[in-house]
C-alpha cells in the first residue's frame, strides 16, 4: 500500500516555527471548501458545515485506501479563511458579521468524479443540508507570511500583528483573506497549549 505524508512534503506550510515570522510561497493546492457567515461560536451551520469537510475528507481517505491504488494518507487539519466585506469593521468581539470559507486540503489523487462518488456516498450514510454547499477546488494562495500561535485564539491578535508587521517591513502589502489552520483538537487539548498557524498573503 502506497503511504502519502502531506503534511512531511508540505512541512514548510504546515509545520513553522513559533515565534518566528517566515515567508512561504503556496502552490496551487486542491481543497474541500464551504462558505457561510456569522458567529463560528454560535451558529449551528459553522458546526454543520465543519462535521461535513470531516465527513467527507474521511469518506475519501477511505475509498482510496479500499481502491485499486490503495492508497493511504493521513487528513489533513481544518482550515479558515475569514473576512468581513467592510474589513475595518472586522472585529474579533463582535464576529455576527463575520464571513468565513472553512476548507480541508486534499491530495493530488482526489479528483473531482471522486468528491461526487463521496458526497454521495455521505448523503446516504449521513445527510446534511451542509454537504449540498461543499465544493472541490483549487486554491491559490501565493506569496504570503505565517506563524504559529500557541494559545486560545481569543489570544491571537499579537501574533496576528507581528505577521502584519513582517509584512509592512518587507515593503509589501496584505491581501486576500486572513487564513488560520487548526493543527490541535480543541475538544481534547488544553486552550493554552492549542496550535493554530496564523497566515496572511502578502503582495
Amino acid at each position: 500500500m502506497a503511504k502519502i505524508d502531506l503534511k512531511k512534503q508540505l512541512k514548510t506550510l504546515y509545520a513553522p516555527p513559533p515565534n518566528k515570522v517566515l515567508e512561504v510561497d503556496v502552490p496551487t493546492l486542491n481543497y474541500l471548501m464551504i462558505d457561510g457567515t456569522g458567529d463560528p461560536n454560535t451558529s449551528q451551520a459553522y458546526q454543520e458545515s465543519v462535521e461535513a469537510l470531516f465527513g467527507l475528507s474521511y469518506t475519501l481517505k477511505f475509498m482510496l485506501k479500499k481502491g485499486p491504488q490503495a492508497i493511504d494518507y493521513g487528513v489533513m487539519p481544518l482550515e479558515g479563511l475569514w473576512w468581513t466585506d467592510d474589513m475595518t469593521q472586522f472585529s474579533t468581539k463582535d464576529k455576527s458579521n463575520w464571513r468565513w470559507t472553512m476548507l480541508m486540503m486534499q491530495p493530488d489523487c482526489v479528483t473531482e468524479a471522486l468528491f461526487m462518488q463521496a458526497l454521495a456516498t455521505q448523503k446516504k450514510k449521513k445527510p446534511s443540508p451542509a454537504l449540498d454547499r461543499v465544493r472541490f477546488e483549487a486554491f491559490s494562495e501565493g506569496k504570503a507570511a505565517q506563524t504559529m500561535h500557541i494559545g486560545p485564539f481569543s489570544a491571537e491578535g499579537p501574533t496576528i500583528e507581528k505577521v502584519h508587521q513582517f509584512i509592512q517591513a518587507c515593503g509589501a502589502q496584505l491581501r486576500g483573506k486572513h487564513h488560520e489552520i487548526y493543527l490541535s483538537d480543541i475538544r481534547k487539548a488544553d486552550p493554552a497549549k492549542w496550535k493554530t498557524i496564523i497566515r496572511q498573503p502578502m503582495g
